[in-house]
């Protein structure tokens, strides 16, 4: 059986349902595929939104495989609000330490040491991931130079994407206003801190998971 894959979408839940009955959301799994409403995820509290997120679930009309429809601003397997894990790794970049922006946020330190320790160990790798991204959607791109820190060269990547996708794209309906926060969710395919992430292939927009907002997070708050 196949696991779903995950699709990242915009916020606003009416305007998914929208394209999902006009058949504009493409199936990552087969090139001519479009996706289809199937009911919804389970219910997760992400910290930092009021509400519960219920993620959408979809179904090729072609294919019939599954996704889940991840909203760009959470990452998968998170509890926290992906602009709090964004801002974590920006003051990571400054010179904070992991208690220090712990308690700016009040989140467990063992949780932020979490975030921290993963994208330390894989910081080469994703910054080669967004540069590739970055140098595929623009023209003429500037590549950052080394900033002396892992998280800070990740950061300057994810920058020079977001530039590239925002001069390429522009602010349209679907897209909106581009963050870096939300490229580094929508351009991971929701997996910026999962195991496994960046694969050893070219950057694409769907990737294999088993999505469960939230529980990498409990976890190490537990450590």
């Amino acid at each position: 059986m196949r696991k779903a894959l995950m699709v990242t979408v915009e916020v606003d839940s009416v305007r998914v349902e929208s394209r999902l009955s006009a058949g504009e959301v493409s199936c990552p799994s087969c090139p001519d595929g479009v996706l289809a409403g199937w009911g919804f995820a389970r219910p997760r509290r992400v910290i930092g939104l009021p509400e519960p997120v219920q993620p959408r679930r979809s179904r090729c009309r072609t294919c019939a495989v599954t996704h889940v429809l991840l909203p760009v601003t959470v990452l998968l397997r998170r509890a926290y609000l992906a602009d709090l894990i964004f801002a974590a790794l920006a003051a990571k970049a400054s010179g904070g330490g992991h208690r220090a922006i712990a308690a700016r946020w009040d989140v467990p330190a063992c949780t932020v040491r979490g975030w921290l320790r993963v994208m330390s160990g894989r910081a080469e790798a994703v910054h080669s991931w967004f540069l590739a991204i970055a140098v595929a959607a623009g023209v003429d791109v500037s590549i950052p130079k080394a900033t002396g820190s892992g998280c800070g060269d990740v950061l300057a990547a994810i920058g020079a994407a977001r530039e590239a996708i925002e001069a390429r794209f522009g602010d349209r309906p679907v897209m909106g206003a581009v963050t870096a926060a939300q490229v580094a969710v929508a351009c991971s395919s929701g997996r910026l801190l999962s195991p496994g992430w960046p694969p050893m292939s070219t950057p694409d927009h769907a990737t294999r998971t088993d999505p469960d907002v939230g529980a990498e997070d409990r976890s190490s708050s537990r450590v």
